[in-house]
């Protein structure tokens, strides 16, 4: 348990160092979940399963469904204007 938790930390620094580095809008989502994925794990090994059933439903889906349903809102929209649509 003693190597687990140093472990998990440094997956938690790569994966959020990720989310930065990361270009592509929809990449991006995906990695934001696996963080959040991520972050349940540790939340777990640190015996806090409250803070760890709260970040898997709200960090690993729904934040990740809402940037991607705004994602392809946007790309929709930016669709529209090009193919010279009202918009409606």
């Amino acid at each position: 348990m003693s190597v687990l938790i140093p472990l998990l930390f440094l997956i938690t620094a790569v994966s959020g160092t990720a989310i930065v580095l990361i270009r592509d809008p929809s990449r991006q989502i995906f990695a934001i979940a696996a963080n959040g994925i991520v972050l349940t794990i540790l939340f777990t090994a640190l015996q806090a399963p409250d803070v760890a059933l709260s970040e898997l439903a709200v960090g690993g889906a729904a934040v990740p469904l809402l940037f991607l349903v705004a994602l392809m809102a946007v790309r929709a929209g930016t669709a529209d204007q090009e193919s010279g649509g009202d918009g409606r």
